[in-house]
């Protein structure tokens, strides 16, 4: 798609009731300049933007003729430094804004937003009336920081949060905030990830989150640099808390020898009561053989160290996580291929 728009679209287009009948509006790679002649899109209630150049002045204009808008995606759109969502918006139930570099603050005053995605740089969230969000997906640096301690409200009857980060400092505390979540999962991938995080803290969503039922965590890095269980197998930690009574499914994938992610697992499956199956999945090809398929179809190749390094996470599994999974408990170990590797 073009960064830089080349067409400027007619606005004039949709005025004088021209585009009163119009459900659903996708510009791509293109300016956008509305002005007081555009007419009230009474039928609207589809709008994406992709690479299109505006202001944020241009789409506030835009929203304020949308009264019936019930999903907006906004991607790319450079020209935006400030994104203020009217509250005439009654029926805006999905708001996406995605890899907008020049954003530095969204305000919305919608009441009713079912679900909101955000992808970019940290930013100034202002998301006013929270009662119906459900669904949260957050990607930026310090996300998993920011909601805990920094989101503006507490969205009491979300139920799915996704949230990823490739730089993070120790999750703090989280008392209760999110009492209805049900499912998380968590990104904390990178090259190399932050060797003084330390996993053991996100235990802190669990008594933030009394009603979780599925926890995923990705922790791929392509090289672990966290000090291993074999380097240092003294004592591990544990924290003293309540037993967890909701939680059924735990994944976590890129699975190392890290000693705080086997601190944390080990947490996981002594004080998760409920849990029915955990499923531990070290480092993995980008594209992966389809067994039993012929030799023609391979995994993408991995370099030694990320192998030796899979190896270890399977060695630590195996020898810390396996003799503590109850009985009742179904553990599914997914190593790296063997047949390709």
């Amino acid at each position: 798609m073009p960064t830089i728009a080349k067409y400027s679209f007619p606005c004039s287009l949709l005025s004088n009731g021209s585009g009163d009948s119009i459900r659903y509006l996708h510009f791509t790679g293109c300016s956008f300049r509305p002005t007081t002649e555009l007419g009230c899109l009474r039928s609207l209630t589809k709008l994406h933007l992709y690479h299109v150049g505006f202001t944020g002045d241009d789409l506030g204009c835009l929203l304020s003729n949308s009264f019936a808008l019930e999903v907006l995606g906004i991607r790319y759109c450079d020209g935006i430094g400030c994104l203020k969502v009217p509250c005439t918006l009654q029926r805006l139930r999905y708001l996406e804004v995605l890899g907008c570099c020049n954003l530095g603050m969204i305000e919305s005053k919608a009441p009713n937003i079912f679900s909101f995605d955000y992808e970019g740089k940290r930013i100034q969230l202002s998301l006013g009336e929270t009662l119906q969000m459900k669904e949260l997906r957050l990607s930026f640096n310090g996300a998993v920081r920011y909601v805990c301690v920094e989101l503006p409200s507490s969205m009491p009857n979300l139920k799915v949060a996704t949230i990823s980060s490739r730089r993070e400092i120790n999750t703090p505390l989280l008392h209760s905030k999110y009492l209805h979540l049900k499912s998380l999962t968590i990104f904390l991938c990178a090259a190399t990830f932050s060797p003084a995080y330390d996993y053991l803290s996100l235990v802190s969503f669990f008594d933030g989150c009394p009603s979780l039922e599925t926890f995923v965590l990705d922790v791929s890095e392509y090289e672990m640099k966290h000090v291993s269980i074999f380097s240092d197998p003294s004592d591990l930690r544990k924290i003293q808390g309540q037993q967890h009574h909701k939680m059924k499914t735990v994944k976590i994938l890129g699975f190392t020898s890290a000693k705080s992610l086997i601190e944390l697992t080990c947490h996981i499956v002594e004080s998760m009561a409920s849990l029915e199956c955990l499923t531990l999945e070290t480092y993995q090809s980008s594209s992966k053989c389809f067994e039993p398929a012929d030799r023609s179809n391979e995994c993408s190749p991995l370099p030694i160290h990320v192998l030796k390094g899979a190896q270890r996470g399977l060695l630590a599994i195996r020898t810390y996580i396996e003799p503590k999974v109850p009985a009742m408990v179904e553990l599914h170990v997914v190593e790296t291929c063997r047949r390709c590797h």
